[in-house]
């Protein structure tokens, strides 16, 4: 007698595209004979993925003006009203769908809502924000960064990064004792890794963590792209040094404008997506320009991608075997490119210190020296031998069979809210096998 489908619903937090992306890529890996999949997040991306094949839950998200408009002025990402909205949205999504697992994807409110809903929760998040790795935080594009000088900034946001951290978790702790839940810890990394089970997107060789509890997976980087390629594709030259230039849907305009006449100036050709739903698909000395580029095919085609450093774009760019130049902005995408800049399969120049002259420069180093390249494809050998959909079902099959099973909907433990005390003790090997060593 055939098995009944599980029920996942995913919930993906529409503050970039790449949460968004991460999510669908993922429930679109799954087997549909298997899993019946839904989706909950705010409509705003929906249109750039065609017909998904599975029922969508509208819900509510924060502009990403504002969230930028934060990051910008070193504010916490929400406040505890808007994650109150979020919490009562939650509820009433998984209230009509019924599901046996929530995945959530940068959805920060589920440590309250599916606890409250009794459902088991696994949250998708980079392991550079695991409190068991050990990145490098460097001080983002901040007012002090420009006011004080990067040596005295850098020194002051070491010294007072924990005290900020604490700021930026405290709407989450405040709602979750709003529902009679204890603190989970002022602490940004155990806000961002809070779940039953934490799977990281990630390459373990190229984002390691330190003994990481047997709850916490690598997953693999998540790879997803359009697949439409502009007009003028066959127009490029292939005798050319070529550059793709994206700086995604959270990326500062004139940075990418700056990056792509500096290249085009120095002889080279300039692939720019420009993600801003308005520019006109053409061409002009040396730039070609349209919306939402095939972006792995044209990581494939180029020699360098210039990205804004992000976790999406360095990962679609290693996919393609292509060397990084990275212009990050904020906190996250400076922690994913110390990991590349460690890998050697590129480097980062800081987005309020990068010029025409610099960007030239670099881009020149990282081509010419060859190494860049080389690095950048044994990183795509060992992503190929990844294989992130099926580590993903096979996180999915050990969770659901061995937990579901016994314990349909685990409440949330006095330790912290997780539900993983109740549940039964998993082998990592099943989902991650070497990976959940220490690298």
């Amino acid at each position: 007698m055939p098995q009944p489908r599980r029920r996942l619903l995913f919930f993906a937090e529409a503050i970039s595209l790449a949460h968004i992306a991460r999510c669908v890529t993922l429930a679109q890996s799954l087997d549909s004979a298997r899993y019946e999949v839904q989706l909950a997040c705010d409509p705003r991306y929906l249109a750039l993925f065609g017909e998904l094949g599975f029922p969508v839950h509208p819900t509510r998200s924060i502009s990403s003006e504002a969230l930028y408009r934060r990051l910008a002025q070193g504010s916490p990402l929400y406040t505890a009203w808007e994650l109150h909205r979020y919490v009562q949205d939650d509820l009433q999504i998984m209230a009509k769908s019924q599901p046996d697992l929530v995945i959530g994807d940068f959805r920060l409110s589920l440590s309250v809502s599916a606890r409250v809903s009794k459902i088991p929760y696994a949250s998708v998040t980079n392991a550079y924000w695991s409190p068991y790795a050990r990145p490098k935080y460097v001080v983002p594009e901040l007012a002090i960064a420009r006011r004080f000088g990067l040596r005295l900034a850098q020194s002051i946001f070491s010294l007072l990064r924990p005290w900020v951290f604490a700021q930026h978790a405290y709407a989450l702790n405040k709602v979750r004792q709003d529902y009679g839940m204890p603190a989970i810890g002022y602490n940004l990394n155990r806000i961002f890794s809070e779940a039953d089970f934490t799977l990281y997107p990630d390459l373990p060789h190229l984002v390691p963590t330190i003994d990481p509890p047997s709850h916490h997976w690598y997953i693999g980087p998540v790879i997803w792209s359009f697949n439409k390629l502009p007009y003028w594709w066959t127009s490029l030259g292939h005798s050319t040094p070529t550059a793709y230039v994206t700086m995604g849907t959270s990326g500062n305009v004139e940075i990418a404008r700056m990056v792509a006449h500096s290249l085009a100036r120095g002889g080279w050709q300039v692939l720019v997506a420009t993600a801003d739903g308005g520019s006109i698909a053409g061409w002009m000395d040396g730039i070609w320009v349209d919306n939402y580029l095939a972006g792995l095919m044209v990581a494939e085609r180029a020699d360098l991608v210039v990205c804004n450093g992000g976790s999406g774009a360095v990962y679609q760019a290693l996919a393609a075997g292509t060397p990084i130049l990275g212009i990050p902005m904020n906190l996250d995408q400076y922690l994913m490119m110390g990991y590349l800049r460690r890998s050697a399969a590129g480097d980062y120049l800081r987005a309020g210190l990068a010029t025409s002259e610099s960007v030239m420069h670099m881009a020149r180093r990282i081509i010419e020296s060859g190494s860049y390249k080389s690095r950048a494809v044994q990183l795509k050998d060992q992503m190929l031998r990844y294989r992130t959909g099926d580590r993903f079902q096979a996180c999915l099959d050990h969770i659901l069979d061995q937990v579901v099973r016994f314990n349909p909907h685990p409440a949330a433990s006095a330790q912290g809210g997780s539900a993983t005390g109740l549940l039964p003790t998993l082998a990592p090997d099943h989902c991650s096998g070497p990976s959940m060593s220490t690298w």
